[in-house]
């Protein structure tokens, strides 16, 4: 696939996994359709975002997609030291939190 979908953050170097199959919209309703690989990092890299499977869309590919995202480190494609909160996926902090 030459052509990426618009959730492909242009920085990430990893490429598609599948069709475009859903939304990922940020905290003021501006989005991008995307594969759930980079629908998950798009979503992983927001404050406030949101995911909607597209009327296509294979059942569980919005949930898949959040949960997908839970785990990811916003912007995980750049590297070095990630120590700070928001540095890390929503599941670090929160096990951060609970110690």
């Amino acid at each position: 696939m030459d052509q990426r979908c618009l959730a492909a953050h242009p920085e990430d170097p990893t490429p598609c996994v599948g069709p475009v199959v859903v939304t990922v919209l940020d905290a003021v309703n501006a989005g991008a359709d995307g594969c759930e690989h980079h629908g998950a990092r798009l979503l992983a890299s927001l404050e406030g975002g949101r995911v909607y499977a597209l009327p296509d869309a294979p059942p569980g590919a919005a949930i898949r997609v959040f949960r997908a995202a839970d785990g990811i480190r916003p912007f995980c494609w750049v590297d070095g030291p990630r120590i700070d909160p928001s540095q890390l996926s929503r599941a670090e902090n929160r096990a951060r939190q609970s110690r």
